[in-house]
């Protein structure tokens, strides 16, 4: 018995904590992330004597209007109207399990956010409970746009390039604030799989990927799209649906 409420207390104390730090970083910017910490222990482990980790923080008003849109096109559509999970998607994603497709992910950015902040790369069913619960929290506590800062900073565009400052810098030779809309939707090509797709030596799948990007994009109106408001809940049904593309990004081969 005691060492169940010592379990219990211990994860009570865990929970907290998670919260506390959700509200410290909702005004203050990470220096690091989980990710960026296993990736560089991994490196340290593995013995890569030559990996550099390249990160530093961007504040919103120094990144082009298009970067974070052109993220919200690539990965999450529905990214100002969700409240943390996009059910659709989630579904589809079994359905598409259920007929024998190879299982995808269906993590919206306010998910990926949480992931790379607070936890650790893999499929486990800890590690998606926890992360649903950091997802809460996140959606519960910052604004759309802090969660879309974050992410900015602290998603991986590269071998050890974290954030759109240092990529920027890597792939461009320019700050965030100076990137165009090709530039962004580039970088943005290559988040499904950043180690092996390269935003400086484009494969044939990564300039189709970046058309696509760019065309969506347009499509969803430029900036202004991302200062669009959620529907309430009455008008959750009618509006389903609404802000997805009619296409679908091309496959990697």
């Amino acid at each position: 018995m005691r060492l169940l409420r010592w379990c219990a207390g211990a994860i009570v104390l865990w929970l907290v904590l998670g919260w506390i730090a959700v509200v410290t970083l909702r005004f203050v910017p990470p220096v690091t992330s989980a990710v960026m910490v296993e990736r560089q222990v991994g490196a340290w482990l593995h013995g890569e004597t030559g990996f550099q980790l390249r990160q530093h923080w961007v504040p919103w008003r120094a990144i082009a209007p298009n970067v974070p849109l052109a993220m919200v096109a690539a990965e999450d559509q529905k990214f100002p109207f969700h409240h943390g999970f996009d059910l659709d998607s989630i579904q589809r994603a079994i359905d598409a399990a259920d007929d024998g497709a190879r299982l995808r992910g269906a993590s919206t950015i306010s998910q990926q956010t949480a992931k790379n902040l607070f936890l650790w790369n893999g499929r486990s069913f800890v590690r998606k409970g926890l992360e649903a619960y950091f997802t809460v929290l996140l959606e519960w506590t910052w604004p759309k746009q802090r969660i879309l800062e974050v992410y900015l900073n602290i998603a991986e565009f590269g071998n050890g390039i974290y954030g759109v400052g240092a990529a920027s810098k890597a792939y461009f030779h320019t700050t965030p604030a100076r990137l165009n809309a090709a530039q962004a939707a580039r970088l943005a090509a290559v988040l499904p799989s950043p180690r092996r797709l390269h935003a400086d030596r484009p494969s044939a799948y990564v300039l189709r990927r970046t058309d696509w990007i760019m065309r969506q994009m347009r499509q969803l109106g430029g900036p202004g799209y991302l200062r669009r408001q959620r529907p309430d809940t009455r008008n959750r049904s009618e509006n389903r649906g609404s802000h997805r593309s009619n296409t679908q990004p091309p496959n990697a081969r």
